[in-house]
């Protein structure tokens, strides 16, 4: 027994045993593939960038090429290489001469893969140094301005414009601010493609664009030097292009990623078997970039009941743990993701959110826990809507939650304004500051309710884990365990964008990110 919970530590070792053998399962399949996003990021890492007449980025134009010439199976690292030895030119002008119909792959002769990937060695070197020199970059900022106690205060912008969202980035981290979230356009997630340069017409939200996190990023440290505080930067790696936004967002100094394969499965029906193999290759640039990765768990109590579904969430936080530590993840960047989404007309339910938040807690002490406000339950209804964001406040500075997702008093009625804003920030930074060591001062009784609900959540994501560990991940996901949803192997978008690795690959990022770790 452990914790203020009494959670039987045992069962938590059992759990997480049984998403280990999952998450193992997934990954020897994971380890036999790849797919077309995994390979325009290594085109990327390797300086190819821009976009051909049409406006299709280049990236795509060549891996489009790889792929029509029954070359992709040995990956864009070893053809490209050997086309840096046969041509003499630059990954970047190789791609040009593709683009422009000059230079048919097929035609060239192929060197041993010993010489090939001697070849481009110092190519990985630099693009890997670039990424580590902006991790210690980040660290030196931090160092220098400081940071936001936690938890973390993170809003979001949404204009569709970056120059707007700019405006709106600033004032928001002059108001209080550690985290900002540049929210996607509406579909990006499926788009099998980066698109280029600074955007203005984003529908819902703005897209995510190499240019885009340049400019955010170089506004965000203006600001963060006025305020005297490092400002986070976060963006969305999910959907068909995960490995690519991890690496522009690697290459630009983004903080957090939203990172999470089976968000991408349940909420926009992206095919399990190509997120699942992208998600590998983004985790291991965003863990050697030192960026925090969020899931999406949360997002399972907007389609499924909060009071009864609990259990899910846990099951997946733990078999998201598995996955990120494959990846070479550590816990201090896990923002596993949970939420405060419990009908507001349960008798007790704050009791039983402040149970789930605790377990959360207790079950993964190192991990800067992602916390959603409630938005289910949102009416309308300002006044009702800034009580129910308090009392979400209150519950994530008792457990020491690491990411605060701010609630907004005008959910269900429009895109926050920046006065919204102000309130939502003014909001947490009361309840923190009078609050701050409120946790440190309770205990809870024993067998009581929040023990107890504490105890049956876990006691059914462990019998739910027993069972996914029989039936394996992919066959849970189709009968619809999480979020009551379900979806197919064989369905889904970007199942044609998955290729079985040939004898001559390798993924030389993937060797230097893993091997040549340094945590700082």
């Amino acid at each position: 027994m452990n914790g203020k919970l009494n959670l039987n530590m045992n069962k938590v070792k059992e759990a997480r045993d049984y998403a280990q053998r999952i998450a193992s399962e997934v990954h020897n399949f994971v380890e036999e593939h790849t797919t077309v996003s995994i390979e325009r990021a290594i085109c990327r890492f390797f300086g190819i960038d821009g976009v051909d007449d049409y406006g299709i980025p280049i990236p795509n134009v060549v891996v489009d090429h790889l792929k029509s010439s029954n070359l992709i199976n040995d990956g864009a690292a070893y053809v490209i290489g050997n086309a840096i030895l046969e041509t003499g030119l630059s990954p970047q002008k190789i791609a040009e001469e593709i683009s422009f119909g000059r230079l048919d792959l097929r035609s060239l002769s192929y060197r041993s893969q010993d010489e090939v990937f001697d070849r481009i060695d110092r190519l990985v070197n630099d693009a890997v140094g670039k990424v580590q020199l902006n991790r210690e970059k980040r660290e030196s900022l931090i160092g220098e301005l400081g940071e936001g106690k936690k938890p973390y205060l993170y809003v979001i912008v949404a204009t569709g414009n970056i120059y707007e969202d700019v405006i709106q980035a600033r004032a928001a981290a002059r108001q209080g601010a550690d985290i900002v979230a540049v929210i996607r356009s509406t579909g990006q997630s499926l788009l099998d493609y980066v698109p280029y340069g600074p955007t203005t017409e984003g529908f819902g939200g703005t897209y995510a664009t190499q240019e885009n996190f340049r400019i955010m990023r170089s506004a965000l440290d203006d600001t963060g030097k006025e305020v005297g505080r490092y400002i986070r930067l976060c963006n969305y790696c999910s959907g068909l292009c995960m490995p690519e936004i991890a690496a522009v967002g690697a290459i630009e100094r983004l903080d957090v990623m939203l990172n999470d394969a089976l968000y991408g499965i349940l909420f926009r029906d992206i095919n399990m078997k190509r997120t699942l193999i992208d998600q590998y290759f983004s985790r291991v640039i965003n863990g050697f970039a030192g960026v925090i990765i969020n899931t999406g768990e949360d997002n399972y109590l907007t389609t499924a009941d909060a009071f009864e579904e609990a259990h899910t969430v846990l099951a997946s936080q733990l078999i998201n743990e598995s996955l990120a530590l494959m990846a070479g993840i550590p816990e201090e960047q896990m923002g596993l993701g949970h939420a405060f989404e419990m009908d507001p007309s349960i008798e007790n339910g704050f009791l039983y959110e402040l149970a789930q938040a605790q377990m959360s807690r207790e079950i993964f002490p190192k991990a800067p826990l992602k916390y959603m406000p409630p938005t289910k339950f949102m009416t309308g209804n300002i006044f009702m809507g800034y009580a129910q964001d308090t009392l979400f406040n209150v519950i994530s500075i008792m457990t020491n939650q690491g990411i605060q997702l701010l609630g907004m008093l005008t959910e269900a009625i429009h895109t926050p304004f920046m006065s919204d804003r102000y309130l939502a920030i003014e909001n947490a930074r009361y309840v923190f500051n009078n609050l701050r060591d409120l946790g440190d001062e309770i205990t809870f009784k024993d067998n009581g309710v929040i023990q107890t609900r504490a105890a049956t959540v876990l006691e059914e994501a462990l019998q739910l884990l027993r069972e996914i560990e029989s039936i394996g991940l992919f066959e849970t996901l189709e009968r619809g365990t999480f979020a009551n949803v379900k979806r197919s192997p064989h369905g889904g978008k970007g199942l044609d964008g998955v290729v079985r690795k040939g004898s001559k690959y390798r993924n030389p990022f993937i060797e230097k990110m893993l091997g040549g770790r340094n945590h700082g």
